[in-house]
């Protein structure tokens, strides 16, 4: 059963930290064989959420959820990642579910924007997420930016 966590950077704890950036670069530095500055300003960032998910107190999922502005005009969901041993067994799309509940919490009738891999599209539209772009070339992997409609417009 995995637990979920939602905390701002100064509420992470030095090995939640830990943790947390190394689940980060094992999945996008290491296994997508990319170089690229994982570390950026935007982990600070006061309107800056780190969502986790546990089990037996080991990190097995995160998502960084993002105020309106931060990385687009609407809300975003980005780092999205799994660890390589829980993936296949539902953690990817509990991670979302969870994140998107957790967007609309901390921002209620938010549209949420991502910038997802190509690959992983028909997956993000299972979510109601939808290509706003073509595709392009982020750090020389094909993405596309993707928006989900907020519930609550008046």
């Amino acid at each position: 059963m995995v637990s979920w966590q939602s905390l701002t950077f100064n509420e992470l704890t030095n090995h939640q930290l830990f943790d947390l950036l190394k689940l980060r670069v094992d999945v996008f530095v290491v296994e997508q064989n990319c170089p690229y500055p994982e570390l950026d300003e935007k982990d600070r960032h006061s309107q800056t959420h780190h969502f986790m998910g546990f089990e037996n107190n080991q990190l097995v999922a995160c998502a960084r959820l993002l105020g309106k502005g931060v990385s687009y005009p609407s809300v975003s969901i980005g780092r999205v990642a799994t660890s390589e041993a829980f993936r296949g067994k539902g953690a990817g799309k509990a991670l979302m579910c969870e994140a998107i509940k957790h967007c609309e919490s901390l921002w209620p009738g938010c549209d949420i924007e991502i910038g997802a891999q190509e690959y992983l599209k028909r997956f993000y539209e299972s979510f109601g997420f939808e290509a706003t772009s073509t595709m392009y070339l982020e750090d020389d992997i094909p993405h596309i930016d993707m928006k989900r409609l907020g519930t609550a417009k008046a």
